[in-house]
């Protein structure tokens, strides 16, 4: 069985108040979270300040990989600067390594010519994760809709840049089958997002978020497999839990079902 590094994405258990979820990290043994801005009544969004979060990770000996996300990146724009800023500081403030960066997926952006605008965001970000310490994820999604599918295309920016050291990849497993796409770049992927599909019966281009479960024997995505392909090209960094099915968030024993499928996926590998 091999020892993997997994992390936990507050998604695992959204219901959970910021303290609860990070003692069910510590329980299930995983010394590294992600925390979201995105969950209502939550933190970031009910106010809680950075502060607390750091007192809090430390009091349960984790650290914070990162903060998901900042939505629409790549549509660059005095409001997105001005969200950029505040969730940097956030994340400095309560010690988060990195900041996600979540492209436009609405069907706008995709042609030829727009897409390139990433390259203008990756731009003005860097000074500013730079000043701050902050590593930015750059994390391409698989739905046919979005601006930015590929790993190659956020690859290919982040090396004109010359901004290797500031700009990571997010392979999300979900996003990476979604996408058709081979490459991986395991040197230039910062985290890694796991979630399965078992559903038999829903088609690859009808797959959506709440079809993401833990993974398990009946994955349809090879986790296994993608995961073992960035181990042995040379990967390092964490594998986090990012289940986003109201399935998984309604188990009445959801330490026990991460448990499950971490021993699942590590004795898979």
């Amino acid at each position: 069985m091999t020892s993997i590094p997994f992390a936990l994405n507050h998604m695992s258990a959204p219901a959970l108040k910021i303290g609860e979820f990070f003692a069910l990290a510590k329980r299930l043994g995983v010394d590294a979270v992600e925390i979201r801005n995105d969950l209502s009544g939550n933190a970031i969004l009910d106010g809680t300040k950075p502060e607390a979060i750091k007192q809090a990770a430390a009091n349960h000996g984790l650290s914070i990989i990162s903060i998901n996300a900042l939505q629409r990146f790549n549509e660059w724009n005095e409001t997105r600067a001005h969200e950029a800023a505040e969730l940097i500081g956030y994340a400095a403030a309560c010690g988060a390594e990195a900041l996600v960066l979540v492209p436009k997926n609405d069907g706008t952006g995709r042609e030829d010519g727009a897409r390139q605008a990433m390259r203008q965001a990756l731009q003005a970000l860097k000074p500013m994760l730079e000043a701050a310490g902050i590593i930015g994820l750059v994390e391409p999604l698989g739905f046919e809709i979005c601006s930015l599918r590929s790993k190659t295309e956020a690859a290919d920016a982040i090396e004109a840049l010359s901004a290797q050291s500031t700009f990571k990849l997010v392979h999300d497993t979900f996003h990476h089958h979604l996408a058709g796409e081979e490459p991986i770049f395991p040197h230039l992927t910062g985290l890694v997002h796991i979630s399965g599909v078992s559903d038999p019966d829903v088609s690859v281009s009808d797959m959506r978020d709440p079809h993401r479960v833990l993974v398990d024997a009946s994955d349809r995505l090879d986790n296994a497999g993608q995961m073992r392909t960035l181990l042995q090209a040379g990967y390092k960094g964490r594998f986090s839990f990012e289940p986003f099915a109201d399935e998984v968030h309604g188990l009445t024993d959801l330490a026990a079902a991460l448990k499950a499928s971490m021993n699942y996926l590590s004795a898979a590998i």
